[in-house]
């Protein structure tokens, strides 16, 4: 028996380079536009006094603080192990989402609560025009932000950014309803549907909170995803079909942000030298690592001959994986 262990694959110094300036770029520009986006809203609805303005205002107040738990987040991840921590620091992005939806989740109630109030009281407003020119132009930067963030979050595999920019486009898709409503209410004079308005996008915010909450439990459970359990094990069938392996089994993998394991146990003809099991382990080895272009992977393989005893119906797809 062996036990193999194949050094991580890592985009080479200039790539990985690359990446993380693109990281760095791209999350100062979500806290630049953050703050941009806080004082916009808060002066529109201090022109407007319009109750689903200030719901967009105070969502946007939020999503500064995620914003900046986002940036830590992404610095943290990007240190490399240590004693403490020999595999990194990367699930700190799984606590990052969820903090960031659970922030969502927060201000969702407090926007439908004070919508609630203003329409028990009766709504007032004013100055709707030009609220709605400030509401509408802030929407449109943070749809270029939020397509920009979520691009450069999947190219790079920085969960960190993908999340960001899934609350920046939830940010533009609560001021787009904000600017439906409120505009409603300056064509036809009926107030009361502002506070229904707000109340809306607070529903629709809980919903977006929700899968923020649900996908960073799920990388911090390690879940498995059929999709990428398909393609570990089609590339072990594959190698058996080549004659490079005779078998495999007790095969498990997982994610953690930009990185991938991979453990398995590799059969091999009993009289194969040891020199030459190795090779053939590495042969397949850069098979999976090939899988997994945009990540860091480490495979680490246990090499048996074909004859040696392992338990009937070992599991060979108890494979454990967080992001496809």
């Amino acid at each position: 028996m062996l036990l193999h262990t194949h050094a991580p694959a890592r985009p080479g110094p200039a790539r990985g380079d690359d990446a993380q300036r693109q990281q760095r770029l791209a999350m100062t520009a979500s806290l630049a536009v953050a703050v941009l986006m806080l004082v916009g809203k808060a002066a529109a609805y201090g022109l407007t006094g319009s109750t689903a303005i200030l719901s967009d205002a105070l969502e946007s107040v939020i999503h500064l603080a995620a914003t900046a738990m986002a940036g830590f987040s992404l610095w943290y991840a990007a240190q490399p192990p240590d004693a403490a921590h020999p595999y990194g620091h990367g699930k700190i992005a799984y606590v990052s989402a969820g903090v960031e939806g659970a922030l969502i989740l927060v201000a969702a109630v407090g926007i439908v609560w004070t919508a609630t109030l203003d329409l028990i009281r009766g709504p007032e407003v004013e100055q709707l025009g030009l609220g709605l020119l400030i509401t509408g132009a802030l929407a449109a930067v943070n749809l270029v932000l939020g397509l920009g963030l979520v691009r450069v979050g999947r190219r790079t595999n920085a969960l960190v950014l993908v999340a960001n920019g899934h609350h920046v486009l939830t940010d533009m898709w609560t001021s787009l309803g904000v600017l439906v409503g409120v505009g409603l209410v300056w064509a036809t004079g009926a107030v009361w549907l502002d506070p229904v308005v707000a109340i809306v996008v607070g529903l629709n915010i809980v919903w977006t909170s929700g899968g923020l909450m649900r996908e960073a439990y799920g990388g911090l459970m390690e879940t498995a995803t059929p999709e990428a359990t398909a393609r570990v094990l089609g590339t072990l069938d594959q190698a058996v079909a080549d004659g490079l392996i005779d078998g495999h089994h007790h095969v498990r993998h997982r994610r953690v942000n930009d990185q991938v394991w991979i453990e398995q146990h590799l059969l091999m003809p009993d009289d194969l030298r040891l020199d030459e099991a190795h090779q053939r382990a590495t042969a397949v080895e850069l098979r999976q690592r090939a899988l997994f272009p945009e990540s860091r992977v480490q495979v680490t393989s246990h090499l048996e001959p074909r004859s040696h005893d392992h338990p009937a119906g070992a599991p060979h797809d108890a494979v454990s994986d967080s992001l496809a």
